[in-house]
């Protein structure tokens, strides 16, 4: 027989200190419970495992798109995979959602010495630093030393980790002192790109392409610009401006020419319409 589950009324922003946890973490015990939803029955973490990373992007555009509206219903999905994970660990005897949070807090006051001890930090940088240090020494103690980009996740976005990469080995001293020296560094790499290219060898090819665009993730961090967003803003412009391109096309030929067909479009067409996009943009 169907159960009904009562609204959960959030207080006035003033008087929210998060009480409402515990009405989430019942919900998602209601939908695993024999009688619950049978799709939600049927997950493992495995197949979560996407989710997690589906709902973390979305909270990403999110914020990118600046509507707090968005933000929140995006951070509420973020949340489930928590709680709903943290239920299959209870399941299985492993832990529950209260050994996550206090799990993290517990994390968060160990290395905020600063803030909860009587160590201190001047500034954000210093806060790094000693929150690596925190961080390696936990390691060690725990037989978990994997050194110094051992906490890096393999599954990040390509760019992201390769910048994450390089702000872990600056914080061990471990870097160039400024921009310059990771600029003249994207130069050497497009040096060996371009002798990689004349060589027409496709695995020379692929290495150093991979390395400039290492060395690019580098430059960005120097510059004190997160290269996975400012690709991704590219690819969004350049989508855009190719949408405006496809919709001249479309008005003025009837659509992209088929392969057989004569009436190809010509390079020199395709770009004055890339030009009025880049125009409009500009009044804009």
């Amino acid at each position: 027989m169907p159960r009904s589950f009562e609204p959960v009324e959030a207080p006035p922003l003033p008087e929210q200190a998060g009480r409402t946890f515990p009405r989430m973490v019942e919900l998602m015990q209601r939908l695993l419970a024999p009688d619950g939803c049978p799709w939600d029955r049927e997950q493992s973490f495995a197949t979560l495992r996407r989710y997690v990373l589906e709902e973390a992007c979305e909270v990403i555009d999110a914020i990118d798109g600046g509507d707090r509206k968005e933000l929140c219903a995006e951070l509420g999905d973020l949340l489930l995979q928590v709680v709903f994970q943290a239920e299959l660990a209870r399941a299985e005897g492993a832990f529950g959602p209260d050994d996550v949070i206090a799990a993290i807090c517990e994390k968060l006051v160990r290395r905020h010495p600063h803030v909860f001890a009587d160590e201190s930090a001047e500034n954000a940088d210093e806060v790094l630093q000693n929150w690596e240090r925190i961080k390696a020494a936990e390691r060690a103690s725990q037989g978990k030393d994997r050194g110094v980009l051992g906490g890096v996740p393999r599954s990040l976005p390509a760019l992201t980790r390769a910048q994450r990469v390089g702000e872990k080995v600056a914080r061990v001293g471990f870097d160039w002192p400024d921009a310059r020296g990771s600029r003249a560094k994207v130069d050497e790499e497009i040096g060996e790109l371009d002798r990689a290219l004349d060589s027409g060898d496709p695995a020379a090819i692929e290495e150093e392409l991979g390395d400039v665009l290492f060395a690019l993730g580098n430059l960005a961090r120097h510059a004190g610009v997160d290269a996975e967003g400012a690709l991704r803003r590219t690819i969004d412009k350049f989508t855009r401006r190719f949408e405006h391109v496809e919709r001249r096309v479309v008005e003025r030929h009837g659509g992209w020419p088929v392969k057989a067909s004569r009436d190809t479009l010509t390079l020199e067409e395709l770009d004055g319409y890339w030009d009025e996009a880049k125009r409009g943009e500009r009044r804009t």
